[in-house]
C-alpha cells in the first residue's frame, strides 16, 4: 500500500475532513513538493500518497494546515494561533512495507505514530 495518512480532529472527535496537506521529499535542508491535497470525509487522501511501486527509501515531510482547518470549523483561535501548521519529518527505511502516518490534532496539541 505504500504511504498513507489520516487525520483525526480530537477537539471535535471526528475525521479532519477538508484539511489541506502537502507532501514533500527531503534531502538535508532541501524539500521538494510532491503534491498538495485535501483530506476527504474520512480524514484521508483519496488514494495512497505513494504506492509500493513508487515509494523509495528516504526522508519525507507532511505539512498539515491545522489553523486554517480549525478556523474553517468556526474555532476562535488566538492570533497568532498556537499551532498554525504541523510539520512531520519521517524516514522510509523499507520501501516494500506500508507506512501509515496518522495525525491526532487539536488547536493546542498533536500526536503521531507509525500506524498500520
Amino acid at each position: 500500500m505504500g504511504l498513507s495518512t489520516h487525520v483525526l480532529d480530537t477537539m471535535h472527535g471526528c475525521p479532519a475532513a477538508g484539511m489541506a496537506v502537502s507532501l514533500f521529499t527531503t534531502q538535508g535542508d532541501s524539500a521538494t513538493l510532491v503534491r498538495r491535497f485535501v483530506l476527504n470525509q474520512d480524514g484521508r487522501s483519496d488514494g495512497p500518497l505513494y504506492d509500493n511501486a513508487s515509494l523509495r527509501v528516504g526522508t519525507y515531510r507532511l505539512v498539515f494546515e491545522v489553523a486554517a482547518y480549525f478556523q474553517a470549523r468556526g474555532v476562535d483561535l488566538p492570533e497568532p494561533p498556537f499551532l498554525d501548521r504541523v510539520t512531520l519529518d519521517f524516514g522510509i527505511a523499507h520501501a516494500d512495507q506500508h507506512y501509515h502516518v496518522p495525525l491526532l490534532v487539536s488547536p493546542w496539541s498533536h500526536s503521531t505514530y507509525r500506524g498500520s
